[in-house]
């Protein structure tokens, strides 16, 4: 218990202090043209910019509609856990969904607290812990995760407890990091494990966190990609009709870092290939069995 305890401490204050601004370096508010203070519209919208551009293909008339079902559920109770600094937390509320965030780390509360207030939408954010969600059974209509979960080192626990909180047919959406990706096979596994030699020193958990979200500050204190079976595996028993996507978005940057000069010349229908079934994320969705 102790130890579980101290994990979270050391990732809550992880993040707490490098928060996912998506600026030119992991937790810092300077982007390519300038800097901008944490907290203001400036920052946000410039943040927003910078994630809708990594997710370009995800894009129709709103953010991420290609994912997200906003028409079925914009009269709905709608829950994101790991809310971030509240990009798509706002999309709901921007459609008029009733919206609910949580996060662990408390400046993203604060931060989607003052990102709400600036753009005078509605919703509630509390600091609250995925494995022990405050909620009554069976409360939202709506829920998601988008790019946390593996982050947590008790996943299994965070899924069972986001379906405990759904409401029986409601739809979920959960995005985790694929371990059978192209960034992580090349990156982490080939240039850090094997040609770097770090898997000699650090165990396959230690390696992912050490060389996933914010590797250039040393890391952050737990990453652990999963595969689709076992992703599955965890959401099988609570829905009968779940799925998974490969989200490639990320294959056009990677291609470029691995063969550099050429990789922009690769033709769009290889780069879709590789995007269909090496992408770096994986969108588990369905809905909770009735």
């Amino acid at each position: 218990m102790t130890q579980d305890f101290n994990t979270k401490k050391n990732i809550q204050n992880w993040w707490a202090n490098n928060p996912m601004t998506y600026g030119t370096t992991h937790g810092q508010t300077k982007f390519e043209e300038e800097a901008h203070s944490l907290g203001t519209k400036e920052f946000f919208d410039r943040l927003d910019q910078e994630f809708y551009s990594w997710n370009q293909p995800l894009h129709g008339k709103r953010p991420f509609d290609r994912l997200f079902p906003y028409e079925e559920y914009k009269k709905g109770r709608v829950l994101e856990i790991g809310c971030g600094l509240g990009t798509m937390l706002m999309n709901w509320a921007k459609v008029g969904a009733d919206c609910t965030g949580v996060d662990l780390n408390p400046t993203s509360v604060e931060q989607t607290q003052k990102r709400f207030k600036i753009h005078g939408l509605n919703g509630t954010v509390r600091l609250e812990d995925a494995n022990h969600l405050p909620f009554r059974d069976n409360e939202f209509d709506y829920v998601y995760s988008w790019g946390v979960l593996h982050h947590s080192p008790n996943l299994e626990i965070s899924i069972k407890e986001l379906f405990r909180v759904l409401k029986p047919g409601g739809g979920f959406g959960i995005m985790l990091y694929n371990r059978h990706s192209l960034q992580q096979w090349y990156m982490t596994d080939f240039v850090e494990g094997f040609i770097h030699n770090e898997s000699q020193w650090l165990s396959p958990l230690e390696l992912n966190s050490r060389y996933g979200d914010g590797h250039r500050e040393e890391g952050n204190p737990h990453t652990w990609p999963i595969t689709k079976e076992e992703g599955l595996n965890y959401i099988i028993p609570f829905s009968q009709d779940s799925g998974v996507k490969i989200l490639g978005t990320d294959i056009e940057a990677s291609s470029r870092l691995i063969m550099p000069g050429i990789g922009k010349f690769v033709p769009k229908f290889i780069v879709k290939a590789l995007a269909r079934r090496l992408g770096w994320s994986l969108w588990f969705y369905g809905h909770k069995s009735s």
